[in-house]
């Protein structure tokens, strides 16, 4: 454990952050402007577009200053879903549960066929099916048969873990290993399954197939989506194809293994936006008022985007909500911060961090080459929230474990909702990730895993059902008071050692390496 930091909190703000944040709330009024009233937020889709004029509008409505979307930088195509409607009719009527693959286009109007199975362990054994698939519904013959749950979908750190966590060291850094054989010989499997799966691709393109039915990970009726083609503005052409939920697609494998005819009738419609291929970020701020502090920035953000299935509830709109109540504690409680206090609501972050890694790089500098700018030294801390609705129980430090003792402190007023951890591991796949990487204290909440990985991440489940309130309340309340804490320290929040250079980026530039 940490000894506790000389750095008490002021009581005064912290009860008064506590009584706005949990008793006068605005979080699932956020929530539901994300989810139910926009849609699905994938990047660049009209969807993305209408909850980020929203944002932008509901944060000036609360007094924010400079509500802008800035450019990040070249993403590519939007893509929606206009119609999707699937159905078995042979041997019975059913109803499929699925979704067309994101940056897949739709069917040539509504289509009706027997199902082709494809059995294909090599690229040769395609050949059998030259010119017996123009306008048919194929699926592949592969499938695992589902197992029964023996583990809940919900669960709550319990309190054992949380230790274990927080007695955790520093992750060291080191060469590594060679892999062991069965590795390799997986690997080897996985190029082959790879070369199989783009043979077939371009093959059902070239047969002009009407519609390819794939197997989505999942069961229980939950389905776990993802993109089946590129959104680059010149992506090759692709399929239509339709993500089918595990109970549904093995239920059509089995009556084909058996020999029995399996016919569906589908109609799916899908639109592509290719007016402005730029990605955009939602910007807002508190103004600092200090006026040596004014010029230096605490930002706090969460992505924005999310996938199609659902409407992003959990992944992301969670932490997107929490951030922008956040905001509201602050300005509601008129708080004149010495920092300059900055959200972020971050797109594309579902296919690489691109929203986040794009302002860095424009602001802070290159993590390929650590050339820095000027800028990169002003900000004290960046603080994200993406992992989706459950409770903050402290936070991981990401190696940096001068904070820890400060960032306990701060948590000392929380003990009774039950954030008490702090713990020097890394956790990765989000947006403080850009910002470690230029040498910005970045850092990532722990929250109860809930069902996120289990029910709602990238899933058709991912609905506003799925958002727990109260803890939604507990995560603005300690965000907003983290924010305070850290906007009016004298000094900013500890460094890390600056990451060093790749030898292969060093290699190629005569540019200061750092600042």
């Amino acid at each position: 454990m940490y000894a506790f930091a000389q750095e008490v909190p002021d009581a005064a703000i912290v009860s008064k952050i506590r009584k706005e944040g949990l008793e006068n709330s605005k979080v699932m009024d956020i929530s539901f402007n994300l989810t139910d009233a926009n849609g699905p937020r994938l990047s660049n889709s009209p969807g993305l577009k209408r909850a980020q004029e929203w944002a932008m509008k509901q944060l000036t409505e609360w007094g924010l200053k400079n509500a802008h979307l800035e450019a990040w930088g070249n993403f590519g195509k939007g893509w929606q879903v206009d119609k999707y409607y699937a159905a078995t009719t042979l041997p019975y009527y059913h109803a499929i549960i699925a979704s067309p693959k994101a940056w897949t286009p739709g069917t040539n109007g509504p289509i009706k066929s027997n199902v082709v199975l494809i059995k294909a362990d090599s690229v040769a054994d395609l050949a059998k099916y030259k010119g017996k698939l123009a306008g048919k519904i194929v699926m592949m013959d592969a499938g695992a048969p589902l197992a029964s749950g023996i583990k809940p979908d919900f669960i709550r750190y319990a309190d054992s873990t949380l230790s274990k966590m927080a007695e955790a060291k520093p992750a060291a850094a080191g060469p590594r290993g060679p892999r062991p054989g069965g590795a390799n010989n997986a690997m080897a499997q996985m190029v082959k399954m790879r070369e199989v799966r783009a043979a077939m691709g371009a093959m059902l393109v070239e047969e002009k197939v009407g519609l390819i039915l794939t197997y989505a990970r999942g069961g229980q009726g939950t389905f776990f989506t993802s993109n089946g083609a590129s959104y680059a503005i010149d992506a090759k052409p692709v399929s239509p194809e339709l993500e089918v939920a595990a109970e549904d697609y093995l239920h059509i494998l089995r009556l084909l293994r058996a020999g029995k005819p399996v016919e569906i009738e589908a109609e799916v419609k899908t639109s592509f936006y290719d007016q402005d291929p730029q990605g955009y970020n939602v910007i807002a701020e508190i103004p600092g008022t200090d006026k040596k502090l004014k010029d230096e920035l605490v930002m706090i953000g969460g992505h924005f985007d999310s996938w199609h299935a659902g409407t992003g509830a959990t992944d992301n709109a969670a932490g997107s909500a929490v951030m922008m109540e956040a905001m509201r504690i602050l300005k509601t409680l008129d708080f004149k911060p010495k920092r300059t206090i900055r959200i972020a609501l971050w797109s594309s972050e579902e296919q690489g961090l691109f929203g986040s890694r794009g302002y860095v790089a424009k602001h802070f500098g290159d993590p390929k080459t650590m050339v820095l700018t000027p800028d990169q030294k002003k900000i004290s801390a960046y603080y994200n929230l993406d992992n989706g609705t459950g409770k903050i129980r402290g936070v991981y430090l990401q190696g940096n474990v001068a904070a820890g003792p400060i960032f306990q402190s701060w948590l000392i007023p929380f003990a009774d909702l039950g954030a008490t951890t702090i713990t020097a591991s890394n956790t990765g796949g989000t947006d403080h990730q850009a910002f470690d990487a230029v040498g910005i204290p970045g850092f990532q909440f722990i929250q109860d895993p809930m069902d996120y990985n289990t029910r709602t991440h990238h899933s058709n489940m991912d609905t506003y059902d799925r958002l727990v309130e109260d803890d939604l309340k507990q995560a603005a309340t300690i965000v907003a008071s983290f924010v305070y804490n850290t906007s009016q320290r004298d000094t900013q929040i500890p460094r890390k050692e600056l990451p060093t250079v790749p030898a292969a980026a060093a290699a190629g530039t005569t540019a200061p390496a750092r600042n």
